[in-house]
């Protein structure tokens, strides 16, 4: 209502007619008013100061091919192949993190780990995955090949960032969940399809990590265990390249 009777703050005596006169000519239905925008919440670039940028000499490859993962014009390009992961050299405990992302394959699989534990990662073989806090990365066409593949509902998980606990670490997830309650499931449903860049920020303070997609807070859970670790690349059998990856520590 307060919409329709004054278009700005210096037109509080604007008949309503002629506000409705203006709203209908300058913005057509249909169109948002500046106001109703779907403006990122939350989209941190990771320039302001205690940012760092990782790129190639702050990364370790812990059991995937030697041509698995490469950097080139601050791109990092996986092959997907064989399923491993490439980890932060240092860990971090209380943190934020910028990842971009895009599935360069319809179904492309991959994920970011967070307080991934340096025991798990100890002489971990090809095509195992170690623990930690997995934030996923899925492309939208991987329910759809699934349902087909399987013959059952891709109810379990969502395309959009879920977050869970993955091998001896724990987590209590922020609902919604899936039906096991073992993943957060987003309560939004934000991420680009294959070949589109995604913006995931993750903040992870005391054991609690909270994911935005996108700019919008959609995920995450609390109660981690263990909540120091590094922070690790996945690698799941389909081709995906990052870039802007940036971490700031936090007391």
């Amino acid at each position: 209502m307060t919409r329709l009777r004054y278009w700005a703050d210096g037109a509080r005596h604007t008949p309503v007619a002629v506000s409705l006169f203006l709203l209908f000519t300058v913005f057509p239905w249909g169109v948002a008013l500046p106001e109703e925008v779907n403006t990122p919440r939350a989209y941190i670039d990771g320039t302001e100061p205690g940012w760092q940028l990782l790129g190639q000499e702050d990364f370790v490859n812990v059991n995937c091919d030697q041509n698995t993962w490469k950097w080139q014009d601050g791109v990092l390009f996986c092959t997907g192949r064989p399923v491993g992961v490439l980890r932060s050299k240092e860990l971090y405990t209380n943190f934020e993190l910028i990842v971009e992302w895009r599935h360069l394959q319809p179904a492309g699989n991959s994920g970011v780990f967070i307080w991934t534990p340096p025991e798990s990662l100890a002489e971990l073989a090809p095509n195992k995955l170690p623990s930690g806090i997995e934030v996923q990365i899925l492309d939208h066409a991987f329910a759809e090949q699934y349902e087909q593949r399987t013959g059952r509902k891709a109810d379990w998980f969502t395309t959009h960032g879920d977050v869970f606990a993955v091998g001896s670490s724990k987590m209590t997830p922020f609902p919604p969940t899936s039906p096991n309650g073992s993943r957060s499931f987003p309560r939004k449903q934000l991420s680009r399809g294959v070949n589109q860049w995604n913006h995931y920020y993750i903040r992870a303070i005391n054991g609690e990590v909270r994911l935005w997609v996108n700019g919008q807070e959609v995920s995450g859970g609390t109660g981690c265990q263990p909540s120091t670790g590094h922070v690790c690349l996945e690698s799941e059998g389909a081709p995906i390249e990052f870039r802007n990856i940036r971490v700031r520590r936090l007391p």
